[in-house]
């Protein structure tokens, strides 16, 4: 049922953790609702040098919040609100249409932290 990009993003998830010292962050769900992600950015001259997740819920809202931060690291601030949910979708080899809820929650979280950010 997954395809092997997000077995090895959900076996082996990159960026897990939180950054004490967070320029913006955010969560998007909740345990009650069965997914949560809570994402953290390190930003510095308007570059994302550090994102970090914590998720709960299925494979594929780890693997996607995983997915996430690795494309959005390295990326100024104005290209990482482009990051879409199709963009981590085709990153994981394509998710089935109802698992797209979860590449959703991880693109809401990320322009969520942004907004963070860039309120302060």
């Amino acid at each position: 049922m997954y395809t092997p990009q997000v077995t090895d993003h959900y076996e082996n998830p990159r960026n897990v953790g939180t950054i004490s010292d967070a320029d913006g962050g955010a969560t998007v769900g909740s345990p009650a609702n069965g997914e949560m992600v809570k994402l953290t950015l390190k930003i510095v001259d308007d570059v994302i040098v550090a994102a970090k997740f914590r998720a709960f819920g299925c494979p594929t809202v780890i693997a996607s919040a995983s997915v996430l931060t690795e494309l959005a690291t390295g990326t100024q601030v104005s290209a990482a609100q482009e990051i879409t949910a199709v963009q981590l979708s085709d990153a994981l080899g394509g998710l089935p249409e109802e698992k797209l809820r979860y590449a959703d929650a991880a693109e809401n979280v990320l322009k969520d932290a942004i907004a963070d950010f860039l309120s302060k």
